[in-house]
């Protein structure tokens, strides 16, 4: 619990600067431009797509600083979520994630999943285990896992995993500014730094939607 303390405090800490702009952020260094432009799912919002693992050290520590950021995203954009599958054993938290996102359980359990599986130490890729888990938090087993073992909650998660490879991502937490720019805290060095150069990205984006507009 301690580290999730910690955690928490971090995000409080963002919180109190995140009006900060920061300096511009540097293409080739905190970001860089896809070669070829994916579409996006957001129609007219700039798409802010995260690639995450729930059970990825680096994904749990950034999920409270995350969630206080997206308190400040801008109503012209939107965030994504797909959960990364590199390996087999990934796929079950994929499917997991699908899952609960066709229950409209995420509000309420997508932080207890983090929870589960780096603070109680739980495996929830246990699938006798899983259900034992979402029954004790008021989730109906049997339609649980229904919809986790359907081919519909298989082929989302399949398509989550090829659009990581469409992306050339290999490693999460990853994320994608309106199909165009990559960036990560391993490229800008911190969780402040990251949002500082997520909200110039959304900037840019929006910026580049609006230059291809048809002059009235």
């Amino acid at each position: 619990m301690f580290t999730r303390a910690l955690a928490f405090v971090a995000a409080a800490v963002f919180s109190l600067s995140a009006q900060a702009a920061g300096p511009e952020a540097f293409e080739g260094h905190d970001y860089t431009r896809l070669k070829t432009a994916q579409a996006v799912t957001t129609g007219s919002k700039v798409e802010v797509l995260e690639f995450f693992w729930y059970r990825c050290p680096h994904c749990f520590q950034l999920e409270p600083g995350l969630t206080t950021w997206l308190k400040t995203l801008p109503k012209d954009a939107q965030i994504r979520r797909v959960p990364a599958v590199f390996r087999d054993d990934w796929m079950p938290g994929a499917k997991l994630y699908y899952t609960l996102e066709q229950m409209n359980l995420l509000s309420r359990l997508h932080h207890k999943v983090f929870d589960a599986y780096h603070v109680e130490r739980i495996d929830l890729n246990d699938p006798a285990v899983l259900g034992g888990w979402v029954a004790k938090h008021g989730v109906d087993r049997k339609k649980f896992e229904a919809i986790y073992n359907s081919f519909s909650t298989q082929s989302k998660a399949t398509q989550g995993a090829r659009l990581a490879s469409s992306y050339g991502i290999n490693g999460v937490p990853a994320f994608i500014i309106d199909g165009k720019f990559m960036t990560a805290v391993s490229m800008v060095g911190s969780e402040a730094r990251l949002f500082e150069v997520l909200d110039q990205l959304i900037v840019k984006a929006r910026a580049e939607r609006a230059s291809k507009k048809p002059a009235k």
